[in-house]
């Protein structure tokens, strides 16, 4: 038992190694380029990134919570389509979004084309369309990709909470607003809190839609920092402060779990009441506008844009190596999380059906958790510090050998086993949390080991759940962007890095396939958990199921049922 949590231990360390690496990188100072990021840079980053996560956390609350609760209560046209539509936007990163809809109201694009061609029009400024390069734009584009982080949790939560308690509203009088206010809404805080709480952190992780369309976040300035100044200390700096951010983001999640938050006792669904056609028609045309926003219009145009370049150029030449760079890359840090989440797992697991049971296994694990908490741009300057300061260490004088770690293939898989351990980590934990603690001890009575214990038992019956997080995993790490861009090796490309450099400069119609392969990517997992039957077991409390279906493993969201 000793062993497996010395081995644990050594899975979590990583986790660590950027945040030990930043604190003494920031105390270093950064000679007179802090002066000017404290009076020019710090202070509109922050209140854009405050601003942000603000305009973000509003629209995904409203547009997420409102959904589910309609597709849950009510009956009206398109609820069956919607209900599964509604999850399509988690297939587009949000830099992919913010790339199709520069494109799409852009004065040469089809929007605003289409508009000069009906109304006769040939000055490409006569038709004030709202400006996409813009703080709003970014919270509209942003909030249309991530609000079905909360639609997932609330409808989870809507849909196992008490029934009885919505019939005696209604039998009381109270429907409609009222209903939705006094009583949906405060036995799904839980759940909404723990899926806007996953929202705020999918933006805060973000760089390139902020960064396309004019924001200028603090991931942004770490980036901006590093790569244009070349001043590491002056990115730790900013990216302290942004984890200050996402301390405040999980705090405010935590709050959605104190005393008072009501839970229902009995997971049976409400009874669907049918809308009369006006509200019919509105509830359809709600649940109609983030799909089209959020999926339907920015796929459309990338689907057309990336014919276009294919019936005019072809194919782009390096496609084929942005798809292998981006497969290997994720391939090796599925393997790595996987490996490090099985044994944090399995020790976590061993130290609650011990004789005597510890804690050890399970704070580990709850630590591998918190790399999803740290944003890609902050793991990636923290590796950069950390691996820079071992290559030093085991060449001080500097000429014998190239360096071994700093801008190599092993810091991006490092970096996205990192951000990503905690999906199959807390995959795992929930599989685990429903297998009874009975069958480890008549294995254990029948003599046998940990390791046989593992592989003979364990194993088999984790594979579904381990499977899923695979996948979720694979294709997270295919899609992620800031973590790729600081730490890639020169003239390595992957189809985030690709479709990135190609907006820099402009020419979006050539990024469009990178994209689309993007968008492909993201569908199957999606897809899977559209046409599942149950997308939460029956004993899911609010907001667990979230991290059981999207394997976020934020800590706090969900607390494993005793066996």
């Amino acid at each position: 038992m000793k062993l497996l949590r010395v081995l644990a231990a050594l899975c979590v360390i990583p986790v660590a190694l950027p945040v030990l690496a930043l604190l003494p990188a920031a105390a270093a100072g950064s000679g007179d380029l802090w002066p000017h990021l404290l009076r020019f840079v710090l202070p509109q980053a922050l209140l854009e990134s405050i601003l942000l996560l603000a305009g973000v956390g509003m629209l995904v609350v409203t547009v997420g919570a409102g959904c589910a609760w309609l597709v849950s209560c009510y009956r009206f046209p398109g609820r069956k389509l919607f209900t599964g539509a509604l999850m399509l936007p988690l297939a587009l990163p949000t830099y992919v979004a913010a790339y199709a809809w520069l494109d799409v109201l852009h004065p040469a694009g089809p929007v605003q084309m289409a508009l000069r061609r009906a109304l006769g029009i040939t000055d490409p400024r006569a038709i004030p369309l709202p400006e996409i390069r813009s703080l709003g734009g970014c919270v509209m584009v942003m909030g249309m990709v991530l609000f079905p982080y909360v639609y997932l949790a609330a409808r989870a939560a809507f849909q196992t909470q008490g029934a009885d308690a919505l019939r005696a509203g209604r039998s009381a009088g109270a429907g409609g607003w009222l209903l939705f206010r006094r009583i949906g809404l405060p036995m799904a805080r839980p759940a909404i809190a723990a899926g806007t709480a996953l929202a705020l952190l999918e933006t805060l992780n973000d760089v390139g839609a902020s960064e396309f369309l004019g924001v200028r976040t603090l991931t942004v300035s770490v980036y901006v920092t590093w790569i244009t100044r070349s001043s590491l200390e002056g990115a730790a700096q900013i990216a302290l402060l942004l984890l200050l951010l996402v301390g405040v983001v999980m705090l405010l999640e935590r709050q959605g779990h104190r005393p008072g938050a009501h839970e229902a006792a009995h997971p049976a669904r409400p009874e669907l009441q049918p809308l009369k056609l006006p509200a019919a028609l509105a509830a359809t045309l709600f649940c109609a506008v983030p799909v089209l926003l959020g999926f339907v219009i920015p796929v459309a145009y990338l689907v057309w844009a990336a014919w276009q370049r294919i019936a005019q150029f072809g194919l782009p030449p390096d496609l084929g190596q942005w798809i292998g760079n981006s497969a290997f890359l994720a391939g090796l840090a599925t393997l790595l999380a996987l490996g490090c989440a099985l044994l944090l797992a399995f020790t976590a697991r061993r130290d609650r059906t011990a004789a005597e049971p510890g804690r050890a296994g399970v704070m580990l694990l709850r630590f591998g958790m918190l790399g999803y908490a740290l944003p890609g741009g902050v793991a990636a300057v923290g590796l950069i510090i950390a691996f820079g300061g071992i290559d030093a260490a085991l060449d001080p004088l500097g000429h014998w050998a190239p360096p071994l770690l700093s801008g190599s293939l092993a810091a991006v898989v490092l970096a996205y086993a990192i951000r990503f351990l905690a999906i199959p980590a807390g995959g795992l934990e929930a599989a685990y949390a429903r297998l009874r603690r009975e069958v480890d001890w008549s294995a254990c009575a029948a003599g046998a080991g940990e390791a046989r214990l593992f592989w003979r038992i364990h194993l088999p019956l984790l594979l579904p759940a381990l499977s899923a997080a695979a996948l979720l995993l694979f294709l997270d790490a295919m899609k992620e962007l800031p973590a790729t861009l600081l730490l890639r090796p020169l003239n390595t490309e992957t189809l985030a890095t690709a479709l990135y450099a190609e907006a820099a400069r402009g020419t979006y119609e050539n990024g469009a396939i990178a994209a689309l392969m993007l968008v492909l990517i993201g569908l199957p997992p999606i897809l899977l958990l559209a046409m599942a039957r149950r997308f939460f077991p029956a004993e899911a409390q609010p907001g667990r199921g979230l991290r059981m279906a999207l394997a976020a493993g934020l800590p706090g969201m969900a607390r494993p049922r005793k066996p």
